[in-house]
């Protein structure tokens, strides 16, 4: 894709979404959708930020069993999303599954670890080894169960393209140079993510929250 930078639209209102995506689409190339958006507007919500004319990617990190993820994906088709993620931890039959009931046209990805969490984090939850390791095997798992790419910080996405050349890789957590992070642990600039091998650059905050998204945009674009 010519810009790989999809705006997180995670607002309340609708019609602030709707004007924030009017306002910038001429400087992003693609508009992602989460579990704060879906779940206040659902599938209308979709449908009217998708006559914006972008791609639209649903984040709604879908994990249980297998069946079950399965149905949900089936249940999303008449929204033509252009990405979806699933859990990776939720293993390999549920995202064989999910990816067998998704879209034709539709990448399915799978998150392996939040750009909120670090490596204490991790421990606590009872996985050991750094977060580097970690995103590999669940990237290498991923892969396995015939995913089209993953979700990742900007850390670990150069090592994760050296081992899965095809993949697609979503990149979030990422701020422009001299922006704050906010509750991200984990984050890189745009640039640097895209020069590692980042396929989509998501990006929330550092536009929707901008005095100026316009210029915000333009000038994240620029760097691009």
């Amino acid at each position: 894709m010519s810009n790989p930078v999809f705006l997180a639209l995670d607002v309340p209102r609708l019609e602030a979404g709707k004007t924030l995506v009017d306002k910038v689409k001429a400087h992003i190339g693609g508009v992602k959708l989460g579990m704060e958006f879906f779940y206040a507007h659902g599938h209308h919500g979709v449908h009217e930020i998708a006559h914006c004319g972008l791609p639209i990617f649903l984040d709604l990190k879908l994990h249980d069993i297998p069946n079950t993820v399965a149905a949900a994906m089936q249940s999303i088709h008449v929204l033509e999303p252009a990405i979806v993620t699933v859990h990776a931890s939720g293993g390999r039959a549920m995202m064989e599954d999910a990816k067998a009931a998704a879209g034709e046209n539709t990448r399915v990805v799978a998150v392996t670890m939040l750009t909120s969490l670090d490596e204490r984090d991790l421990e606590r939850t009872g996985v050991n080894g750094s977060a580097h390791d970690h995103v590999l095997r669940l990237a290498e798992l991923a892969e396995s169960a015939g995913l089209d790419g993953i979700v990742c910080s900007g850390h670990e996405v150069g090592a994760v393209h050296k081992q899965w050349k095809k993949g697609f890789f979503v990149v979030p957590g990422l701020r422009p140079a001299g922006s704050a992070s906010g509750d991200q642990k984990r984050v890189v600039t745009p640039r640097q993510a895209r020069d590692d091998g980042a396929s989509v650059l998501v990006i929330g905050r550092p536009i929707s929250k901008a005095d100026d998204p316009v210029q915000a945009a333009r000038a994240i674009e620029a760097t691009l």
